[in-house]
């Protein structure tokens, strides 16, 4: 545009630049006077005709700039809150999305990291990487001090100065086009065993709180309320159950095993007194499993190092009825042991419910090894695929965590979970009912942003990873209490229990990704599903019969071998014919080693 359409097109609006001159913008007008160039009076005049028509058209076309810009405004101002509306309603589904999505790696969480959440009269601070205080790890209810467990060889005093897995990042999800259905398992950073176990800490974690932990004991304990509980564990009143809740330096709370001399003898869930002997023995690491109702098929672990199989003891609790199938079977013989496993045998179980009685060694190891340091449980349909050493590192030492569990892989509201047994049929929907309708009157509600950091109410209990001190154990024992007043589904009652001591003292959990927790163990089927699923058809063999000799012999033909050459196009298309039969033998090949 040149200066005289600039000088034209402003002294078109002559009236405009005398209100402007006037005080509406005369700044900017004296600006542009200056630029004006005047032409010629014949280009200049215009009829008395055209004039009115001009003026208004300009002044129209001045007005429909500014409208037009309005709109444009306004159309910005709709589409920004119109976005800020729907992210604000969405936030929730958004949370969903990308708990799923933690399958694929896309959850955003690339680096080695945890967040702790600090209750103080102030209200709540993240705490990234806390440092392990130098604490002792408690005393039991005789007020005796445990003595450390013995001593084992660590090599490297301390790691480098920088973490070998500062930066490790899961990679890209793959396209969607190119996923595959379902959880699957997550590349996981993990040190050389030897750096693994020079990283162990060299004293026990803080226990925040609470530091004397003590178990009632009760041999003729009553049922005082109508809901439930078990003679194992004692019966505790609303009462009792509200108070454990109030951490204190010292407390005395129900945790199984009520009645007895010591856990495991006269107690329910009995153990040979031979057997508690060496239960009660100090170990620094143990790792755990059970199998109850004949229900899994006992799996070996791979890839453990000499170091751990040396050091570090596999416990497998079976009841009698277990027992008495590997015995038939070959699996079991006088030695108690089957692989890496020490095989533990239960006798006069606590409960009908074979997997009810699984939540004992599950949740109260602490109580059955009373001198442990760390232990690592893991159901007994899975199979443990990495070194213990480096799995203590990677979900407990690095982060500074003392208890350690993964996340549902796509359920992460207890609401949620909870309709999902009752579709699954886990539970009598009755009992699942009364357990939600009781934690909503306590105050649960449903999982949302406000929890951050915490990513998730729903735990994938299979695998538990912890550090054996009061504070751990309380939760251990609370937990337990939970499953033994309402339904065994230890995934509905984790989030309550944690919530509450989380909301008196400074702890937390490591609540890992599930695709994690698949890099380290591999599920197998239940047992009963093994034995209903069909087995492979047979294959059936076919039988090629060479043809007669006599009959080649009188066509006067050489047994193996053409008496006539082919050539050209006859040739070509036998190749090709050739070519077709053994691509589809070599097809039928490998169909056959697939099945």
């Amino acid at each position: 545009m040149t200066g005289g359409s600039l000088g034209l097109r402003s002294g078109s609006y002559g009236s405009l630049q005398l209100h402007n001159f006037n005080g509406f913008g005369g700044g900017l007008v004296q600006g542009k006077s200056s630029v004006i160039v005047r032409k010629s009076s014949g280009k200049m005049l215009v009829s008395a005709k055209d004039r009115p028509l001009s003026f208004v058209w300009c002044r129209y076309l001045g007005r429909r700039k500014v409208s037009m810009l309005l709109l444009v405004i306004l159309a910005l101002l709709v589409f920004v809150f119109g976005s800020f509306t729907v992210n604000k309603e969405s936030s929730r589904s958004n949370i969903g999305r990308q708990m799923e999505s933690l399958v694929h790696y896309g959850n955003g969480i690339a680096r080695d990291h945890v967040v702790y959440r600090s209750h103080g009269a102030k209200g709540v601070q993240d705490k990234r990487n806390l440092p392990v205080e130098n604490s002792f790890r408690g005393r039991d209810e005789k007020g005796a001090q445990h003595p450390p467990p013995p001593s084992v060889s660590r090599g490297a005093a301390v790691l480098p100065s920088e973490h070998p897995c500062k930066n490790f990042a899961l990679p890209p999800p793959p396209p969607p086009a190119l996923r595959r259905r379902g959880p699957r398992p997550c590349p996981v950073c993990y040190l050389p065993v030897d750096q693994a176990i020079a990283s162990t800490p060299s004293s026990p974690s803080t226990s925040p709180v609470l530091q004397n932990l003590a178990y009632v004991h009760d041999e003729n304990p009553i049922k005082m309320e109508p809901h439930g509980g078990s003679d194992f564990g004692g019966y505790p009143s609303l009462q009792q159950r509200n108070d454990s809740f109030v951490i204190k330096e010292s407390m005395r709370v129900h945790c199984g095993f009520v009645k007895g001399s010591r856990p495991g003898h006269q107690t329910g869930f009995d153990i040979d007194e031979a057997v508690l002997t060496e239960l009660e023995q100090f170990y620094d690491i143990i790792v755990a499993s059970a199998i109850f109702g004949n229900y899994d098929i006992i799996q070996q672990p791979k890839n453990i190092s000499e170091v751990a199989r040396k050091n570090i003891p596999f416990f497998m609790f079976i009841d009698e009825e277990t027992e008495a199938y590997m015995k038939n079977s070959s699996v079991l013989d006088s030695s108690m042991r089957v692989g890496l496993w020490r095989i533990i045998v239960v006798h006069d179980v606590p409960y009908s419910d074979a997997r009810r009685n699984g939540k004992v060694p599950k949740l109260l190891l602490h109580r059955l090894f009373p001198n442990v340091h760390y232990s690592l449980w893991i159901d007994g349909k899975l199979q443990l695929v990495v070194d213990p050493y480096q799995i203590l590192e990677r979900f407990l030492w690095r982060h500074n965590a003392n208890f350690a569990i993964s996340r549902h892989y796509r359920r992460f509201d207890v609401f949620v979970e909870a309709e999902a047994n009752k579709a699954a049929g886990k539970y009598d929907n009755a009992s699942i009912d009364y357990q939600i309708e009781f934690y909503k009157k306590e105050g649960l509600t449903p999982y949302s942003e406000a929890k951050l950091p915490i990513t998730s109410d729903v735990p994938e209990g299979c695998v538990i990873i912890r550090e054996h001190i009061p504070i751990t154990n309380l939760f251990s024992c609370l937990w337990f209490n939970e499953v033994d007043r309402f339904t065994s589904r230890d995934q509905l009652s984790f989030s309550i229990v944690r919530d509450k001591i989380m909301a008196k003292v400074d702890w937390s959990t490591n609540m890992f990704m599930d695709c994690e927790r698949r890099n380290f163990v591999i599920q197998a089927y239940h047992r009963d599903l093994l034995e209903h699923m069909a087995p492979p058809p047979p294959i059936a063999a076919v039988t090629q019969h060479p043809q007669a000799l006599s009959k080649i012999q009188a066509a006067g033909k050489t047994p193996g071998r053409r008496t006539t050459p082919r050539h050209g196009r006859d040739r070509r298309s036998g190749s090709r014919r050739h070519r077709k039969a053994a691509a589809g033998n070599r097809e039928n090949t490998a169909i056959l080693n697939v099945f």
